[in-house]
């Protein structure tokens, strides 16, 4: 989750948006050292820079790389940016040991049989909340998880392994998906330290899939996968130049994540191209029967969404632009978002402008609601899988654990969040039934659904946040407006693709579409992605650069 603030206008009180948004505790406060004494971007060039997974893939079946050579270059690119003193990005949480041995079967088999498929020896990185039975740990970011081992994979690993991905290892997040507290500094975890936004190291990577966005932008994997609740994929990809996919809920299983909420929690790709975002996804997707919503996706998950990728996609389709509530906030992101507009305008998209969601502002109360109770009862349910003995049990027990391990845990900002679930009873409360009918309604029937109906429009697009702000342990994230909820409340897709820089900093567009409508959505972004080419590599600055007008920005070199 992130934690951006209601945009100028809209209703007061404490919101859902005022409020979300193996290492020792020592290294964790060493890591909030976000001054600006980064050393210079790498000089040293990587011969895989922006490398696409098609790319990688042609390479390993030429035989100009192996899966094994691939995953040494990306742990050597890790070991070089991600922990080293004077460039801590702080990104991967862990390593997988058993990296290089996977590759190197996976080489063994690729000669004997063939590769199994697009993502046959491609090193990707997972998010700390998504469990895995191996040597590996699964935290959410928290020391309480630690040494707490998942009884199996979860589905989407499952996934990831049979396609033969080499998971290289997992990536720092917000700590519990930043589902802790009201004043929250995005990218920290107790376990992993401060992640750091690459394109400016003293800004916020965003979101609480923060290692996915950063390792993914810096080029330490081909791809990731992060999960979000409200924003926690869009929102740290827009931060970070990236494509960010949220599928609509049950398209991918949730089986082994440690969650937030049963209605709103999803995985989704984080990627440098929307072809990549697209061959993730074609293997994340299926149909899990320990998770009942992706029953919902049969007959509607398709096994390629690189099918669907169209240069010339935007010609006809009809676009809505919902501009109250979701424009506004930052006149200079605004502008890159009309520049986007005009575009597609040119390439033959027709404007539906402006085309509000009727419900929007009335959202934020009953998610809030809906979450403090799926939270409690989803987060207790998957702590009871773990091995007895190893981790707390209840949300009440992991509270206690915080608190009598404070220095390492509660150092900057407490658990606020933590004790507003606690507080909540069961799901059959008539307060979370209320609150739950309330966000279908409004979020779908009056909502999407009713603006997408109305202007019988295939998509709506909106600028996806601000560009990042300042890291702050202090006071937290400091937001100013997303368009990330719709669809995160309705349980539809949303995607954001890089729409260009303000003072060097990554601002992303978001579309949003009905129920399973992803090939629509990567249809759209793809044809944008290829008129705009917006996506460069990060330059590992030390600050934004603050010189010449918003827009103004340079192309460094890749390093």
């Amino acid at each position: 989750m992130k934690k951006p603030a209601a945009p100028s206008g809209s209703q007061g009180g404490l919101s859902r948006r005022a409020l979300l948004g193996g290492t020792a505790a020592a290294t964790a406060l060493a890591s909030l050292d976000v001054s600006a004494r980064a050393a210079p971007a790498p000089t040293r060039p990587f011969e895989l820079a922006e490398a696409t997974v098609a790319e990688l893939q042609a390479a390993m079946q030429s035989g100009e790389h192996t899966a094994r050579g691939l995953a040494e270059r990306y742990l050597a690119r890790i070991a070089d940016l991600d922990a080293r003193e004077h460039l801590p990005l702080r990104s991967v949480i862990e390593l997988n040991p058993d990296a290089l041995a996977t590759a190197a079967a996976l080489d063994r088999e690729r000669r004997e049989k063939g590769a199994r498929g697009p993502l046959h020896g491609i090193p990707v990185l997972i998010k700390d909340n998504i469990a895995t039975a191996d040597r590996m740990q699964t935290t959410g970011g928290s020391l309480a998880l630690v040494g707490a081992r998942p009884p199996r994979d979860a589905f989407i690993v499952e996934r990831l392994r049979a396609a033969g991905a080499v998971i290289l290892g997992k990536t720092n997040l917000s700590e519990w998906a930043n589902f802790r507290s009201t004043r929250s500094a995005s990218g920290w975890s107790a376990r992993g330290g401060q992640t750091r936004n690459p394109y400016a190291l003293d800004r916020t990577p965003s979101g609480s899939s923060s290692g996915s966005g950063t390792a993914t932008a810096a080029n330490l994997c081909a791809v990731s996968v992060g999960t979000e609740t409200d924003g926690s994929i869009v929102s740290p990809s827009a931060a970070s130049a990236l494509v960010g996919l949220k599928p609509t809920v049950g398209l991918v299983s949730r089986s082994g994540i440690i969650p937030i909420s049963h209605s709103q929690d999803t995985a989704g790709p984080m990627a440098r191209t929307v072809a990549d975002a697209a061959a993730l996804l074609s293997v994340l997707a299926g149909v899990d029967p320990a998770d009942a919503a992706t029953a919902a996706s049969k007959g509607k998950a398709h096994a390629d969404y690189t099918r669907f990728l169209d240069p010339d996609g935007l010609k006809g389709a009809r676009i809505g632009v919902p501009r109250e509530r979701f424009f506004g906030y930052h006149p200079a992101t605004d502008a890159r978002v009309e520049e986007a507009l005009a575009l597609m305008k040119s390439r033959g998209a027709i404007l539906v402008d402006p085309a509000p969601i009727p419900s929007a502002a009335r959202l934020d109360a009953p998610e809030l609601e809906v979450l403090l109770y799926e939270f409690k009862a989803g987060l207790e349910a998957y702590l009871a899988t773990l091995p007895e003995g190893t981790a707390p049990r209840t949300l009440a027990a992991l509270i206690r654990y915080n608190e009598a391990h404070a220095d390492a845990e509660l150092p900057y900002f407490g658990q606020e969040i933590l004790h507003m679930a606690q507080a909540k009873g069961p799901l059959t409360d008539k307060a979370y039934l209320k609150a739950l009918q309330a966000c279908r309604r409004l979020s779908r029937a009056q909502g999407l659904d009713a603006v997408m109906k109305q202007h019988k429009l295939d998509a709506l697009v909106a600028p996806t946040q601000a560009p990042a702000g300042l890291i702050d342990p202090i006071n937290g994230d400091h937001w100013l407006g997303s368009s990330s909820t719709p669809a995160a409340v309705s349980g539809y897709p949303s995607i954001t693709v890089p729409a260009g820089f303000v003072h060097g900093l990554p601002v992303g567009l978001s579309f949003m579409g009905r129920a399973w409508s992803e090939p629509v959505l990567l249809k759209l972004a793809y044809a944008y992605e290829q008129a705009s080419k917006h996506r460069r590599p990060p330059t590992f600055a030390q600050t934004a650069d603050l010189r010449g007008r918003a827009g103004a920005t340079s192309r460094p070199a890749t390093p």
